[in-house]
């Protein structure tokens, strides 16, 4: 890929990233091209090759930066305690549908693509560091160990993207179910003892 302009301003590059991404949210990477998006961000196609050097750069770019404020917007709405745990698992695979359904479709259309397999796979890397980090910011609120919380995370977001891109209640229901589960299981046998580290 193209070499992306050291010198062009952040916060321009990011408005402009968000504004490409809905467009190819809203039609599809096949169906998006340089002067559409160009249109989108009130600029020529010029000034889109100035900030990002190539289309696939844009693709990359603003699949990443747009997918990490989805997270982040995700786990600002993360459960505060123990008990507002339930209220997380029932809002949240509805809202996420709502709101990013397109956008999680659309990085699926991206990361599933030969071409852009191995931005995939370095954008997931990053996930695991920021949900690591997500459950280190629980494990005080939740009284739970770090580990604990950041898989029953992976599992949680896997039913939310799912339902999101199918709105498949029997696996949410399921999904929502097992997690249920292992939360009491959890209660039922995780006792801290004086002096224990979560």
């Amino acid at each position: 890929m193209v070499k992306i302009n050291p010198n062009r301003n952040i916060e321009r590059a990011q408005e402009l990233l968000e504004i490409c991404f809905d467009v190819f949210c809203e039609n599809g990477l096949e169906n998006t091209g340089m002067q559409k998006l160009a249109d989108a961000c009130r600029v020529t196609k010029a000034g889109l090759i100035y900030y990002f050097g190539s289309k696939d750069n844009l693709v990359v770019e603003a699949t990443a930066h747009c997918m990490a404020k989805v997270e982040d917007d995700f786990m600002a709405k993360a459960p505060t305690s123990f008990e507002d745990i339930e209220r997380f698992l029932q809002e949240m695979p509805y809202l996420t549908a709502k709101l990013h359904g397109a956008k999680y479709r659309f990085m699926y259309q991206v990361y599933a693509s030969p071409k852009y397999r191995e931005y995939g796979k370095e954008f997931f890397k990053g996930v695991n560091i920021r949900y690591h980090k997500y459950a280190q910011l629980l494990s005080g609120k939740l009284h739970m160990p770090v580990d604990y919380i950041q898989g029953m995370i992976y599992m949680f977001v896997r039913a939310c993207v799912h339902y999101a891109l199918f709105e498949d209640e029997e696996y949410l229901t399921c999904q929502l179910n097992a997690i249920r589960n292992s939360l009491r299981a959890f209660m039922l046998t995780y006792v801290p003892q004086k002096g224990d580290t979560i």
